[in-house]
């Protein structure tokens, strides 16, 4: 079974909420990609859209958008998701993970792109109470 923390912004507000997503519902988004838009049932959150943005593995190596699959890679990176340079025209090799979210995913970012009837901090504090 796979257990994932999801991290939701609220582009409204600007805040991020966290939630613990396991069970069928973590199974579901197995295989999902970065850009994916999921209903926001998966996360305890009925009428809502929420829109998978990036996330990373048990040991912190973020997900890529432009690397396809479910595995890990050392890639040559310049300025971009996984490195930052200190000085222009730096390249650097640096272990990245795939666009698909795996068993081996521990967090999804997630955006919400379309509101339900209630703000999010109530959707959310609802489930956990």
């Amino acid at each position: 079974m796979a257990d994932f923390k999801a991290v939701i912004a609220d582009p409204k507000t600007g805040k991020c909420y966290s939630k613990t997503v396991s069970g069928h519902h973590a199974n579901s988004l197995v295989g999902k990609r970065i850009g994916d838009e999921i209903d926001g049932i998966f996360v305890g959150m009925p009428g809502f859209k929420l829109k998978i943005t990036g996330g990373s593995d048990s040991q912190g190596f973020s997900m890529r958008r432009d690397f396809p699959g479910m595995r890990r890679k050392k890639l040559l990176l310049a300025y971009s998701t996984g490195f930052r340079p200190t000085h222009p025209g730096v390249r650097k090799r640096r272990t990245a993970r795939g666009n698909t979210i795996g068993t081996d995913i521990s967090q999804i970012n997630l955006r919400v792109v379309k509101y339900g009837s209630k703000t999010v901090e109530d959707a959310l504090a609802e489930k956990e109470a």
